[in-house]
């Protein structure tokens, strides 16, 4: 029988002939070979020098040899110098003399970051607020700090809160990762007036020389429908009329939220759920005679009757 352990594998040659217990392992080719006749004795063995796969966090950090990723998100890419605590690499407690010299080393690498790498800190910290209240993926989240850190290099800080400055890109990376946040989202969760972050948004479209595109329609029925706990034929039933819309040409330049909960409405009239254009208005974020023009809309270029 063979068993596998860190040096190889134990056991004897197969060949009756042989019946030597003295192996070889090629770790190149992942075979074992008997040491008396060469006959192979077992291939494709997997590599068990390296750590397991981890599959928390703190696993990855107690098996890892490298270290996690730089990231955008982290002031200095998670590359700055890291003081720990008063003891030595063995666990034990420092001298009083030691301790007093690293806590110099620490409170001049304190000193010495400049005044860019706090601002940064306090911008990413602001970031990882907002995507938390609006539960937005971390690619967004890079991007929007990708952005950010481009708004910083052109110079845009100057005259501008560090927050309108950092929801306006996080709009941006909304927008080009087509994930379906509004600017009155962000405004409620940023503390930034309405006025200052279009503003702002406008100054980075136009300095960094970013060009949008329209968010898809489709997108906001999901979002809308489940924060009214709405049935999945309500949900289907829209994106069949949004889909129809489209073909018919006449979502463009409309309100992609307005649309998609007009298109809901219609859905859920037509299949005999209770709701009205008020409630519907509070879900989406945009006024019922918005949404009562739109469902006009559809309702005549579709030909679809009470």
């Amino acid at each position: 029988m063979v068993r596998y352990h860190q040096d190889g594998i134990e056991g004897k040659c197969p060949n009756e002939i042989c019946d030597s217990s003295n192996t070889v392992t090629d770790y190149e080719r992942g075979e074992v070979l008997c040491g008396g006749c060469g006959v192979v004795m077992a291939e494709s063995m997997p590599d068990i020098s390296h750590e397991d796969q981890p599959y928390t966090p703190e696993e990855f950090m107690a098996q890892s040899r490298t270290g996690p990723s730089t990231s955008l998100v982290i002031h200095d890419r998670g590359l700055s110098t890291v003081i720990g605590a008063d003891r030595d690499s063995s666990g034990n407690a420092l001298t009083a003399g030691a301790r007093y010299e690293f806590n110099r080393l620490r409170m001049w690498d304190q000193r010495s970051k400049s005044r860019s790498a706090a601002s940064l800190s306090k911008a990413f910290t602001m970031l990882h607020a907002m995507k938390t209240k609006l539960a937005i993926p971390h690619n967004v989240v890079e991007r929007a700090a990708y952005v950010y850190r481009k708004a910083v290099a052109a110079g845009l800080t100057r005259g501008r809160t560090i927050a309108s400055l950092m929801s306006a890109s996080l709009y941006v990376a909304c927008r080009e990762c087509d994930t379906p946040r509004t600017l009155d989202d962000i405004v409620s969760i940023s503390n930034v007036e309405k006025k200052v972050l279009f503003r702002d948004l406008r100054t980075l479209l136009k300095k960094l020389d970013i060009s949008l595109n329209q968010y898809e329609t489709s997108s906001f029925v999901v979002k809308i429908a489940n924060n009214m706990n709405l049935s999945e034929n309500a949900k289907r039933g829209a994106l069949d009329l949004l889909k129809r819309s489209e073909e018919k040409m006449i979502t463009a330049g409309k309100h992609p939220v307005a649309l998609a909960a007009a298109a809901i409405y219609i859905a859920c009239v037509s299949g005999g759920e209770q709701i009205t254009q008020r409630s519907l208005s509070r879900a989406a974020g945009v006024s019922d005679v918005t949404i009562r023009n739109s469902v006009v809309l559809i309702r005549e270029n579709l030909d679809i009757r009470d």
